[in-house]
């Protein structure tokens, strides 16, 4: 038997929804609105606090204040108490260096470098081919501490490397750490043609071809694209990518690369602070030979991108040591007085696999090189000396 109600109760019902609804409604903006409110006081607070420390120097201070230097100082101090740790501020001149390292020739020593957190270094991680670093005995692993008597901790990882590229035919004088050894090296700054792809066919098999990444810039894909056309013009059937000691770069290049290598279908997923997910895809076109890549603790960021989106694929294997484990984004905003601040605004993984901040990539081939080379630059191994080449080449064979 149907129940029937009265208009006056289906008034009160409908109403009781409405106001269920409008509490609900009103608790979420409510909560959304003391999130914003908390936030705008402990801004506010910031702002005070920072207030009250400048009036009492300005007043108290018996020494003068350089305001630039001050500013700077603030907003580097700014940046590093948010705890983003690939984070940083460059003033005017900081900023228009990363600018001018955009174009294809650099003045500098010849190396590929990133800071090392733990010991408030510059750590070398690639010594380039014909470059003035490698004349004076620069190896990869080594950590850039001072230069000249300024320690590189206390200059900061932006300033230290404007001082090290300098003007063409000077020098700079690096203290390195090494083995437990502090190392003086005095280092001539030249012009540095911006390769950041070298490739050459295997010397105990012609079937084979090794292409190196330095990482990824704006001239990598092109670069890449021709190494591989060249190869496979020479009959090479089969490529190990080397991306060891390859500190990423940026993403369309990255981008651009897989898309030459990958069948269609997604090659990289970014998320933002809110969760929300952007992919890149590739088109149909590929290179579809056997493939290899070598990584080591020092491939990091695009470098674990590239490694990560072959192995999803089923390209590749990994042969080496568990990578560094950067998956995070950063994107450079310029300010008004020419300054800019590079802000961690992604975290971004593979097609498939989960994202590696923190973690790496861990080989499906793990080896290490003998300890009796494993500082020695790359460039300088040969085919006999190096363990992961000749366990990647190996691994083609396994596969056939």
């Amino acid at each position: 038997m149907n129940k029937k109600i009265s208009i006056g109760t289906a008034i009160v019902v409908i109403a009781l929804a409405v106001l269920i609804t409008f509490q609900l409604t009103y608790i979420s903006v409510n909560n959304k609105y003391e999130k914003a409110l908390n936030e705008l006081k402990d801004t506010q607070l910031l702002y005070d606090k920072l207030a009250s420390v400048d009036s009492a120097y300005r007043t108290n201070y018996i020494g003068e204040i350089d305001e630039g230097k001050l500013i700077d100082s603030v907003l580097k101090g700014y940046v590093d108490g948010t705890g983003d740790k690939y984070g940083a501020y460059y003033n005017k001149d900081e900023f228009a260096e990363i600018v001018k390292d955009s174009n294809a020739e650099l003045v500098g020593i010849g190396v590929n470098v990133i800071y090392d957190y733990d010991y408030g270094a510059i750590r070398v991680v690639n010594v380039m081919p014909d470059s003035p670093a490698l004349e004076a005995g620069m190896m990869p692993g080594d950590l850039i501490a001072y230069i000249g008597d300024e320690l590189i901790s206390e200059i900061g990882y932006s300033t230290a490397l404007s001082k090290i590229r300098g003007e063409e035919k000077t020098y700079v004088e690096l203290t390195v750490l090494r083995g437990g050894s502090l190392i003086e090296l005095e280092i001539e700054r030249r012009k540095i043609t911006d390769y950041t792809v070298y490739s050459r066919v295997y010397s105990k098999d012609p079937t084979v071809g090794i292409i190196q990444i330095l990482e990824f810039d704006a001239g990598t894909a092109q670069q890449f694209k021709a190494a591989v056309k060249e190869l496979t013009a020479k009959g090479v059937e089969k490529l190990v990518f080397d991306v060891r000691n390859n500190p990423g770069g940026n993403l369309d290049s990255i981008d651009e690369v897989l898309d030459h290598l990958l069948p269609e279908g997604t090659i990289i997923r970014i998320y933002d602070a809110a969760g929300n997910e952007e992919t890149l895809a590739s088109d149909a076109e590929c290179v579809d030979m056997p493939m290899m890549v070598l990584v080591n603790s020092h491939t990091a960021s695009a470098a674990e991108l590239f490694s990560g989106a072959l192995r999803d694929y089923g390209k590749a294997k990994l042969v080496g040591e568990t990578t560094y484990g950067k998956g995070t984004m950063q994107t450079i905003m310029p300010l008004y007085d020419g300054s800019a601040i590079s802000v961690s605004k992604n975290m971004y993984a593979p097609p498939v696999s989960d994202n590696y901040e923190g973690v790496g990539l861990t080989p499906d081939i793990e080896i290490s090189l003998p300890e009796e080379i494993m500082n020695k630059s790359v460039f300088l191994l040969t085919d006999d000396e190096d363990t992961q080449l000749i366990a990647a080449v190996e691994e083609f064979a396994n596969n056939q």
